[in-house]
């Protein structure tokens, strides 16, 4: 197979771990089936909230090379875990820091980037660009590279930038910077790739010079290889309901925990059966709710697990959840809860990431503050759990969702922009 090279500009990245990495990791995997060998422009962490290393394994029988640029300690094996904020400090953090550098607080890093791609480049034939954000710095990256060599680029948006509830503008004049430099943006790329319609949408409007056929869609997914081969040990005699990842931003447990004991209150017998199970971080704020509801004695609390340890509580559990604040974030997570095959229950607002849920036909989507109806849910998935009836998403369903699937759509569009 006739083979090209493609520069992939991405801050977040193994050994990086949590939910940022996932679609860039999968994307490098599988671009050498498709005829497209990856070099990775990355950073070289040595602190941040957690590390995965087995995320690297993906790799190992890949023709893939990962440049990272120069850490002060010059050492990557040294990791430093960070304790996660409250949410009120990383509001407070991100409105400082938000105000003071644009487009985010990792544009420090672009000069080293910069200086590290255009060896990269100098060194290989590089055939096309792939920057994926955020950090929105990674677009920058990607844009005074392109210009320098002639290379087209494309930008791979996993979450919306100026519309973003969580990015705070000081002033009009920040926001509009931000605006300025997206729209800049826009006009040189050869393809915006984003995650789902409605950010597609988001794009649209505010830059009318957009057309349809400049963005692309290529939705989060699950790694089929993810799912081979692991043990597990699923007890009949529990009903298991498990939360994956960090409760980002402003989502919190709250009104899901608090609908755990209205629905143990109503059904006594059932606390003998009820497991709860939450996969990763979590805030000490949330882990105070469980003594509020009364709830630890059923509760487990993993704490940081490789990503392999985390598929493996997936296929544990008889109940996958999620909650959700706001319509502009599409999780990750869903499409991994949909590789698991297992029935879901979604506390988010009418928009996206509910209606893909229910289109597994084996979700329940209700409001994320609204207990009485999350209750309702739980009764539901725990009555049909006594007969043995949970649904579950079917295989044509889950395999629109397939990485390798998702990759061979991402060389195609990158093959298009190779040839213009």
């Amino acid at each position: 197979m006739f083979s090209r090279n493609v520069l992939v500009i991405a801050y977040y990245f193994p050994p990086m771990g949590l939910s940022g990495v996932q679609r860039t990791v999968k994307f490098v995997k599988y671009l050498p089936d498709f005829g497209w060998n990856p070099f990775v422009l990355t950073s070289c962490p040595t602190k941040y909230f957690a590390f995965d290393e087995s995320l690297l394994e993906d790799f190992k029988d890949k023709p893939i090379e990962i440049f990272r640029t120069k850490s002060k300690k010059n050492k990557n094996t040294n990791y430093k875990i960070q304790k996660f904020p409250n949410y009120t400090l990383q509001k407070i953090g991100r409105i400082i820091t938000q105000s003071i550098y644009q487009p985010d607080r990792f544009i420090n890093w672009k000069k080293f980037a910069v200086e590290l791609g255009e060896k990269i480049i100098r060194e290989h034939k590089i055939d096309a660009i792939f920057a994926t954000a955020p950090p929105f710095t990674d677009f920058l990256v990607a844009q005074e590279l392109s210009e320098k060599f002639n290379i087209p680029f494309l930008m791979d948006y996993r979450d919306v930038w100026v519309d973003n509830p969580f990015h705070y503008y000081l002033t009009p004049f920040h926001k509009s910077y931000s605006i300025n430099l997206e729209e800049n943006l826009l006009k040189k790329t050869n393809k915006a790739i984003v995650t789902n319609r409605f950010a597609k949408e988001i794009i649209l409007k505010r830059y009318k010079f957009i057309s349809h056929d400049d963005i692309a869609i290529i939705p989060h997914g699950f790694d089929p290889d993810d799912f081979k081969d692991i043990e597990f040990n699923h007890s009949p005699n529990f009903f298991t309901i498990t939360h994956s990842g960090l409760f980002q931003d402003d989502r919190n447990p709250k009104f899901f925990l608090k609908a755990i004991s209205q629905f143990l209150k109503n059904n006594p017998s059932v606390i003998d059966k009820l497991r709860l199970r939450f996969l990763g971080l979590m805030r000490n704020s949330h882990q105070k709710l469980l003594k509020i509801y009364n709830l630890q004695k059923i509760t487990t609390l993993t704490g940081n697990l490789s990503h392999k340890e985390s598929i493996k509580n997936l296929l544990e559990s008889d109940l996958l959840w999620l909650v959700v604040n706001d319509i502009y974030r599409s999780p990750g997570k869903l499409f991994e809860y949909f590789g698991a095959t297992k029935p879901i229950l979604i506390c988010a607002p009418d928009g996206i990431m509910r209606k893909t849920a229910l289109e597994s036909k084996a979700a329940i989507g209700v409001d994320p503050k609204d207990v009485k109806e999350i209750e309702k849910a739980l009764s539901t998935f725990y009555d049909l759990w006594t007969k043995k009836t949970l649904p579950k998403p079917s295989p044509e369903f889950v395999e629109l969702y397939n990485r390798k699937k998702l990759t061979q759509d991402l060389a195609k569009e990158l093959t298009l922009i190779s040839e213009l």
